[in-house]
């Protein structure tokens, strides 16, 4: 098994500053990945999207994501359009999560799109359907055509991006699950590993789902986010360990709990080679 190891950064405006230090010191430490919460309409908050280009730009090698992107504020076409952006000047370090909204309240706020109870599956599915046509690396002039209710469109895609870019969904629903195993490359599970006793019975959905839909059920990853771990090195390794083996878990971001690089340093240097020593 192939484990991914990343860090989340909360897009707190006022710690910029050590927002960079930690993101620079999980590149130079050789972790997989950053994270970045998405919501637009706090106001204590950067823009996602422009703090990911800000910090793409001064790092190397570490993939960046939104955690998970709110597609209620964020119409599909201009997220595709961002995504290949970001891809593409970075070399190819981009990848989507996504997730069908929250906060509703905020978002019509803010002017964004609110959905029912009954429209935000058929809503983020419609999405999911004309952000991939839009990110067809292998298309030529692509003109992304969309009939649906939710986001009627036909424009010309591009620029196309340096890699196939995943979309990871971030969802518990057994609707969306079902979704994530017949669309999605990916699942952030909503709550982190705080719902690790869920996990069995939710990656069944999705394995079932992709089954039917005729696709490997893992080629889809599974990427959950981590608050607290044991202080114990030995012992943090072991929970990582615990979800990978038995709940299918591959990709663990670490919320570091604070603004300093000491808990990314310690993750990188000490849990993360634990855990692959234990595979």
């Amino acid at each position: 098994m192939v484990l991914s190891f990343g860090i989340s950064v909360t897009p707190y405006a006022q710690a910029y500053r050590q927002i960079v230090e930690q993101v620079l010191a999980a590149d130079r430490a050789g972790l997989d990945l950053v994270g970045i919460q998405d919501h637009p309409y706090q106001r204590r908050f950067l823009d996602t999207f422009a703090l990911i280009g800000d910090l793409l730009a001064r790092t190397q090698r570490i993939r960046i994501f939104p955690d998970v992107a709110s597609l209620p504020m964020r119409p599909p076409a201009m997220i595709a359009k961002a995504a290949a952006s970001l891809d593409l000047m970075s070399g190819g370090r981009f990848e989507l999560g996504l997730g069908g909204g929250a906060f509703w309240q905020a978002v019509e706020g803010m002017g964004g799109s609110v959905r029912n109870k009954g429209e935000v599956l058929p809503a983020l599915e419609e999405a999911i359907t004309t952000i991939r046509q839009a990110l067809d690396v292998g298309a030529e002039r692509r003109v992304v055509r969309n009939e649906g209710p939710f986001y009627p469109l036909t424009y010309p895609a591009g620029p196309p991006p340096a890699h196939t870019v995943e979309i990871w969904v971030g969802a518990m629903s057994t609707g969306a699950l079902n979704l994530i195993g017949r669309r999605a490359d990916g699942w952030i599970p909503g709550g982190g590993i705080s719902r690790a006793a869920e996990f069995p019975r939710l990656t069944a959905i999705i394995d079932q789902a992709a089954q039917d839909a005729g696709r490997d059920p893992r080629s889809i990853r599974r990427i959950a986010n981590v608050g607290e771990m044991p202080a114990a090195t030995n012992q943090a390794a072991d929970l990582l360990l615990t979800l990978a083996a038995d709940y299918s878990i591959d990709g663990f971001v670490f919320w570091p709990g604070d603004t300093s690089t000491d808990n990314v340093t310690r993750f990188a240097s000490e849990v993360v080679p634990a855990v692959k020593a234990g595979l």
